[in-house]
């Protein structure tokens, strides 16, 4: 049984960040690199996150901007994942 620390993060993880509210293409571009999506009201942003800094500039970024986070989400391996 392998243990891990509580803070114990993998490298280049893929995150689902939902914000409240459709952001324009103006605001999309502040997370080149990443997928950008409007569904019912909210933007959901996907992409590989690098290491824990990455995410915090990814959030700092949304705060920045003025956005209402509602979530993040490590996005679990699945076998599209795991065969890339």
């Amino acid at each position: 049984m392998e243990t891990r620390p509580r803070h114990w993060t993998p490298k280049n993880k893929t995150y689902r960040i939902v914000v409240r509210a459709e952001i324009g293409q103006r605001f999309a571009l502040a997370f080149e690199g990443m997928e950008v999506k409007i569904s019912e009201g909210r933007t959901i942003i996907t992409g590989e996150v690098i290491d824990q800094s990455h995410l915090h500039g990814i959030l700092n970024r949304i705060n920045a901007l003025g956005l209402v986070l509602v979530s993040v989400q490590p996005v679990p391996e699945g076998p599209q994942r795991a065969a890339r």
